[in-house]
């Protein structure tokens, strides 16, 4: 088990920056950045996460542009988390939300397991959560839903939604059904549901930027949210809920 403090020998430290708020970064995750000799930063963590490591630790912004998610690109980045480790350096990958929900964490454990580098994971607050509960929506709430499925508005191999997914499945799950980086596939995505036989009157909501000061919540219902999307030109990050508990953000 590794321990509270960074150990004097290389380790890499996959640490879930959480869903945006910086006030929502774990007290772990905040102490290990405390003691980074290397940051190495996604593109949408909140800038200020990166003050509370060291002045002379190095930042390496490895943020992925929409529509380049190549493979790629992410050796690269694992390439030089191995390259860091093993040069004995207490390393932090700080990813947005948590590193194992989409966050392809489990690919850079697997880099550093393979080249025999240590790491560890400090899971953060994923935004498939979060994001909803900002804007007053539970996933589950007794009466109206008892579970809730988490999907990714990309496909695994970058851009395309519609490879990778079970659609009538996920048309037939009952509760809540969340879409994480749901803005540019929104089209698509809304579609193949109805296509599937979902329900077009269910309530759906948009929330870009959830827990953050740029928070905006756009509801409506599933046959009708993407033209309110385009109406008031929303942008990417967003995450899509749908179910019976987006009616409650009217009341919470």
């Amino acid at each position: 088990m590794i321990s509270e403090l960074f150990p004097r020998t290389g380790l890499v430290s996959l640490v879930g920056a959480g869903p945006g708020d910086p006030d929502l970064l774990t007290i772990k995750a905040f102490k290990r950045l405390e003691r980074a000799d290397a940051v190495v930063h996604d593109r949408l963590i909140a800038r200020v996460l990166l003050d509370h490591a060291p002045p002379d630790a190095t930042r390496y912004d490895v943020g992925k542009i929409p529509g380049r998610h190549g493979a790629g690109r992410q050796t690269e980045i694992n390439d030089l988390l191995i390259r860091l480790g093993a040069a004995g350096l207490r390393v932090v990958r700080l990813k947005g939300g948590d590193p194992f929900v989409f966050g392809r964490g489990g690919e850079e454990a697997l880099a550093l397991t393979e080249a025999g580098v240590s790491w560890e994971i400090i899971p953060g607050i994923s935004s498939a959560l979060a994001a909803p509960a900002a804007a007053g929506i539970p996933v589950t709430h007794r009466g109206y839903s008892g579970s809730v499925t988490v999907a990714t508005g990309h496909s695994q191999t970058g851009g395309h939604a519609d490879a990778g997914h079970d659609w009538g499945a996920l048309a037939r799950m009952r509760g809540t059904l969340v879409f994480l980086m749901a803005m540019e596939n929104l089209d698509l995505i809304v579609y193949r549901l109805l296509d599937e036989g979902r329900d077009g009157r269910e309530p759906a909501a948009l929330v870009r930027c959830g827990t953050t000061t740029r928070q905006k919540v756009l509801t409506g219902t599933l046959g009708d949210i993407t033209a309110r999307a385009r109406a008031l030109r929303l942008q990417p990050p967003a995450v899509l809920v749908i179910g019976p508990t987006v009616a409650l953000a009217h009341v919470l």
